[in-house]
């Protein structure tokens, strides 16, 4: 294995700024990790050799010419592919959009080039966004590298995986209702949901436009937190973004490195436990909370009530905001077309290029949707859920008039076999019962290591107020500094 593989992206960034080793060294060992691994991972739909190779020449050429470079110039990533990109296929993992060559680039992808990070390629991911395994792909499963007959997670099971089995030191995913918490938990890195509207949305792919949010994922919080200083920020093409100041959450780590959380009130939420959480999770949770108590900090429980409604809430509204966004896969723009003949009405080529091209999770939540917003039936299901929703984050309101941030199990089990609940869509909508609610409230939430068990990795899940990310990575930098080794010390399996 190459010396570059397995070190951060601070440290990566390190070594080309200061000439000891090129962004073209250290993108074409992880060129070949990918290469000697990903036959067994799947973490990547695609990777762009040349792309990648010239990039890194640009970087080091900018070097060269006495440029003082960005903070993480040079240093691989790894993007889902529910994020445009101008030349390279996105597919969103769905038939419908096999061979789409975007003409643009999402702001998150302009904004990773401008700061001369090297895009690798793109992760798979579970359907539009859709599953919590990545097995919703319509491409196969990515595979977990702690244990390869396992999930990484979903949707961003690609991006989690490809961090996980030193493919890249960063990724990009996105979370709708959990879908970079989950991941990270599931393969052992550090994973971050930024408060809703603080990274831009422009050129995401869009399964519920209410929740869905970009993020980083990386196998340190500094390394997580550097890349959410690149992707965040206000941007006048996405109207749901925030025009706010992106919070200090470089320095937030750094004060977290410390080990100290004196001052610091936690919420451990009575709510997210109990049926459904596997013992190990449990353990390695409570565990973690004495810690963050030998670290300074304060801990009281706190009950959220309407947390226990949110899993039905969202699947309510999550699959009615996608049944009007996946109106807009016709036939008749791009993408897939199927029956395309003279003969063929303009409904009949919709029909059968829906048939053909969306998956059976995907039609399942878009007649959901579609049936939630029918007329007489509206008030009843997608009006009550966004009460709900309201309900939710007055929860989070009052507990965080008396804690600074709130902890759970990221996810209730550790990792799932693929396979295991692909037959039973309830099972599998239970592995984001912990974080749905912060999804549907808008807080930011990050996962990070806390504790294995039977071997594999568990995440505890830190939530804080809208705008307040930085207490996230303060509290997540704090636990990191204090434990004696990295969970992820190796991708065990690989």
């Amino acid at each position: 294995m190459s010396d570059f593989i397995g070190r951060g992206a601070a440290e990566l960034a390190g070594l080309v700024a200061d000439g000891t080793a090129s962004a073209r060294e250290i993108t074409q060992a992880h060129l070949d990790r990918i290469a000697t691994t990903d036959d067994r991972v799947h973490a990547f739909l695609r990777v762009d050799v040349e792309g990648a190779l010239a990039a890194a020449d640009a970087v080091d050429a900018r070097r060269a010419a006495g440029e003082r470079l960005p903070a993480l110039a040079g240093v691989p990533i790894a993007v889902k592919d529910i994020v445009v990109t101008k030349g390279i296929e996105t597919t969103a993992a769905s038939k419908i959009l096999r061979g789409w060559i975007p003409p643009y680039d999402a702001t998150i992808v302009t904004k990773l080039r401008a700061a001369g990070l090297i895009m690798l390629g793109k992760t798979n991911l579970d359907e539009f966004g859709m599953g919590s395994s990545t097995e919703n792909s319509a491409y196969g499963p990515s595979r977990n590298p702690w244990d390869l007959l396992r999930t990484p997670g979903g949707t961003s099971g690609g991006s989690s995986a490809a961090v996980a089995a030193y493919q890249a030191p960063l990724a990009i995913g996105t979370d709708t209702g959990g879908s970079i918490r989950q991941p990270a938990s599931l393969t052992g890195i550090v994973g971050h949901k930024p408060t809703y509207g603080a990274v831009s949305r422009n050129g995401l792919i869009a399964f519920s436009s209410s929740l869905d949010q970009a993020g980083p994922f990386a196998r340190t919080v500094l390394d997580t937190a550097l890349l959410h200083q690149v992707i965040a920020g206000h941007d006048a093409a996405d109207s749901t973004s925030l025009d706010q100041p992106v919070p200090g959450v470089v320095d937030a780590v750094r004060l977290g490195g410390s080990a100290d959380l004196t001052g610091v009130t936690v919420g451990v939420v009575s709510n997210l436990a109990g049926d459904g959480y596997e013992s190990g999770v449990v353990e390695a949770t409570q565990s973690t909370v004495i810690r963050l108590e030998q670290l300074g900090a304060k801990v009281v429980e706190v009950s959220c009530p309407h947390f226990d409604y949110a899993l039905a809430a969202y699947y309510l509204i999550a699959p009615s905001e996608c049944s009007s966004n996946l109106a807009r896969f016709d036939a008749m723009r791009y993408g897939l077309r199927v029956g395309d003949d003279r003969e063929a009405s303009l409904e009949s080529v919709m029909a059968r290029t829906r048939e053909a091209g969306f998956g059976a999770e995907v039609k399942r939540r878009i007649m959901i949707g579609t049936y939630a917003l029918s007329s007489g039936y509206y008030d009843a299901y997608y009006g009550q859920a966004q009460k709900v929703r309201t309900l939710i984050g007055r929860d989070f309101t009052a507990a965080f008039e008396t804690c600074d941030v709130l902890v759970s199990p990221t996810s209730p089990t550790v990792a799932f076999r693929l396979g295991e609940r692909t037959d039973d869509p309830l099972a599998m909508y239970a592995a984001d019962l912990c974080t749905l609610p912060a999804s549907l409230a808008g807080v930011p939430a990050i996962s990070v290591p806390c504790g294995i068990s039977d071997g594999l990795p568990v995440g505890l899940q830190i939530m804080a107020p809208v705008l307040a990310d930085d207490r996230c990575y303060r509290v997540a930098a704090a636990l990191e500094a204090s434990m004696d080794t990295p969970v992820l010390a190796a991708a065990p399996a690989l």
